[in-house]
């Protein structure tokens, strides 16, 4: 068995063209949809990120600001900054990009924000009406991004046995609370794993489908895998490789190349879940434009 590829890049380019045309048909009402970024410190890959974002809002036709802040500012500077751009009518999705530096409680920065422009989704208010199971809040990205991957190639998650590996509040809780949600494209049990389970090898061999979002380079290997499984690796790691023309290559928390030959559907690291995540910031940006409308 030879596992298919999930395309990460094809399917965003489809949901960020679709994206274009709902801000396309917003601006011809007067409003472009607009989103801003705050990078607060020189984080090199958190500069990377920003950039990517930048370039995929203004390919979608949203108006994108980035504004930069030295390491040095304080909470109190930052908090007052959200402030402003939440009472500002023209910025429709607000994105305080982690980690902060740590004299900077992210805890306290992202309550300040206002619920309707979290387009990150991981304001408190948009947290429970994840978990009670709304439609009406911002699901995070890149969760929302790897179940629009599902659907997409007909996974089926009724009744199957998901096993997420990790438990952070950006990816393994809210990952689990979808799945688990009742409804189409839900539905499924979910085990949730994290550096305190015991004998994770066993319970990754009975999932139905994998979900690594540990961190871990090539934490999970084919022996874990069950055959016919379904692995979405959400982790980017670098790690060194002095042939690699940068001296450093890019893998996931799935070791690809021996468990592509297990499973029957698995995304690439570059290439699968990184992509959705910006079209699903666009996807929300966009959404949260159309309710700043009435």
């Amino acid at each position: 068995m030879r596992g298919t590829l999930i395309d990460g890049v094809a399917l965003a380019k489809k949901i960020r063209l679709r994206v274009a045309e709902e801000a396309a048909a917003l601006t011809a009402q007067g409003t472009t949809p607009g989103l801003t970024v705050v990078l607060v410190g020189d984080d090199p890959a958190s500069a990377v990120y920003v950039r990517a974002k930048g370039r995929a809002s203004e390919e979608a036709g949203i108006r994108s600001d980035t504004i930069r802040l030295p390491a040095s500012t304080p909470e109190h500077e930052l908090l007052a900054l959200i402030d402003r751009l939440n009472a500002d009518r023209a910025v429709h999705g607000i994105l305080v990009q982690m980690p902060l530096p740590r004299h900077i409680d992210a805890d306290v920065v992202i309550r300040r924000l206002d619920p309707e422009k979290d387009v990150d989704g991981f304001h408190p208010v948009n947290v429970g009406l994840l978990c009670a199971g709304s439609k009406e809040g911002f699901a995070p990205c890149t969760p929302a991004g790897v179940m629009a991957m599902l659907r997409a190639y007909g996974v089926e998650t009724r009744g199957a046995h998901v096993v997420v590996l990790g438990r952070s509040n950006i990816v393994g809780k809210p990952m689990a609370s979808l799945l688990m949600q009742a409804g189409p494209d839900a539905d499924a049990t979910v085990t949730v794993c994290h550096s305190r389970t015991r004998d994770l090898a066993e319970h990754v061999r009975r999932a139905d489908i994998v979900i690594a979002a540990v961190g871990r380079p090539h934490m999970v290997t084919a022996d874990m895998v069950k055959p016919g499984a379904v692995v979405i690796d959400v982790g980017i790691n670098r790690v060194n490789d002095p042939a690699a023309p940068k001296g450093y290559r890019l893998v996931g928390d799935v070791d690809f190349e021996n468990v592509k030959d297990v499973a029957s559907l698995i995304t690439p690291v570059p290439g699968g879940v990184g992509p959705m995540t910006i079209a699903m910031l666009l996807q929300n940006t966009v959404r949260a434009a159309f309710r700043a409308l009435g």
